[in-house]
Parts: structure tokens; sequence; C-alpha cells
């Protein structure tokens, strides 16, 4: 069994987790893995197969964990032979067996890159703040159970960006988009701070008291930790890996210089 580190841009995926008839990053990789002859065509999955997380359509991943029964010679730079441009495997570690990588995954942290010019960056950590710790989540979820979850937030500004980062054993579905977006009315004024306290009562909301989730292409899976494992990076691979994701930053800065370029013409 082995574990293996991947990194992707979810924006032309529609989530981790496969579907039909759409491109999702597990069809990818069992793509992948069909190619180098892991994964027989009439299998579904590998063997001991798991993930750490299921990203939602258009989320993006530096620390995304899969873990499969596989020959030694499947190293990240094997992977890599076979996976899209836009998914790459960095790194390993030797797991054993019955290792789960959902289940055996301490913590996870997400990284939420919120555009917010008009906010203030003083009422958004005083939102996080007051999310901090153990709470009953239901309000923040489409989860109808197991919503109680211990948030650990950090808040960081660069700029114009607030950077939202989320660590916790794990979350409930959408509830670090639905964090973020209270966090960001709260900050423009669209929300006193007395809405987090409604939010995290027992009482449920719904209609224009409810809080809805933001965007997901801003949010990225960038931590799984897992203490008993030593991940050991894939130099070749990580190069290439970071070649890929800096010609994709490149790309994406040209496009926004761009389309500034017109929204600033038009007059």
């Amino acid at each position: 069994m082995r574990a293996f580190r991947l990194a992707y841009d979810g924006q032309p995926y529609y989530g981790f987790q496969r579907q039909p008839d759409v491109a999702t990053v597990e069809d990818a990789l069992f793509d992948a893995l069909r190619g180098l002859g892991i994964l027989g065509a009439d299998r579904s999955k590998p063997a001991g197969y798991a993930a750490a997380g299921r990203t939602d359509a258009g989320v993006s991943a530096l620390r995304q964990t899969v873990a499969f029964a596989c020959p030694e010679w499947c190293t990240p730079r094997a992977l890599n032979a076979e996976l899209p441009a836009d998914v790459r495997a960095w790194a390993s570690a030797d797991v054993p067996s019955g290792f789960h990588a959902t289940h055996d995954a301490s913590a996870r942290t997400y990284t939420y890159f919120l555009h917010a010019p008009d906010a203030d960056p003083e009422r958004a950590g005083r939102a996080l703040d007051a999310l901090s710790g153990t709470h009953d989540f239901h309000n923040l979820t489409s989860d109808r159970e197991n919503t109680t979850r211990a948030i650990e937030p950090d808040l960081a500004v660069d700029g114009p960006v607030l950077v939202c980062r989320l660590r916790a054993g794990g979350f409930s579905q959408q509830l670090v988009r639905r964090i973020v977006s209270l966090v960001r009315a709260v900050a423009v004024g669209e929300r006193p701070f007395s809405h987090v306290e409604r939010v995290l009562s027992t009482e449920a909301l719904d209609g224009p008291a409810g809080i809805g989730p933001a965007p997901a292409y801003p949010l990225v899976l960038s931590g799984v930790e897992y203490p008993d494992l030593d991940f050991e990076t894939d130099d070749e691979a990580a190069t290439s890996a970071r070649e890929r994701f800096e010609a994709r930053r490149i790309e994406h800065g040209t496009r926004a210089r761009v389309a500034g370029t017109v929204a600033d013409g038009i007059r």
C-alpha cells in the first residue's frame, strides 16, 4: 500500500469524486492507473483505495491524499506520465495494510482566497474568532447530521484578498464556503456581529436569514495530516508540478490583465 499527495487545478473538473458523464479528478486518476496496468478494465477502483476528501466542483488541492495497493515502481513521476497536466502527484509514503486515507487523517486544512476590497479585516477577524472552537454548524451546511465540528481559523490580509484558513478534523458539506460567506457578510457590513451568534444557535435559519456558499474556485484543500506518515517528495515530480502550476499562474495573470484592460476601457 502506498499513499500519494496530489495537487490539482479544480476548475476544469466537476469535483474530485467520480460522477456519471462529467470529468472528475478521480476519473483522471483511475484512467492513469489503467494506463499503467495497475487497475484492470474490469475493476471500478484499486484494492484498498480511499481518498482524504471529496472536493466540490471547481475546488483545487495542494495535498489531496489517495492511497491504494500498487507495485513498488509506482512512484509520483510514474503516475504523472499518465495523469493530465492539471493533476500532479508529487510525494508518496508507504502505508500499512488497512490504512484508510479518509478515516486515518487527523486534520484537514482548507484555504479560501476571498477577494473583498470593501471588507474590514478587523470585522472579518472578529467573525472568524466567534466561529473558533467547537460548535454545531447545522446552519452552515447542507448536512442534516454530524454537524458539530471543532474549527481552528486563521486570517491573513494580502492586499484586497482575505486569506481564510480553516483547520478541523473533518468538514461538513459546504461548511468552509458558507463560513466564508458569513465572514464576508459581516466584514462588509451586510450582517451585524450578532448574526454570527444567531447562525450558531439551535434555531434553523432559512430564507434571507440563511447563509449560502461562497463560490468554489477560490478554495484549496491545502493540508491533510497523518501523524504517523512521513511523505517523501519526488524531486522530479515536484519540479514538473511547480512548473505546470507556475505556467497556469502566468496564464491566468495574463487573462486578468486582458480583462482589466477591457473593463477599464469601457466608458
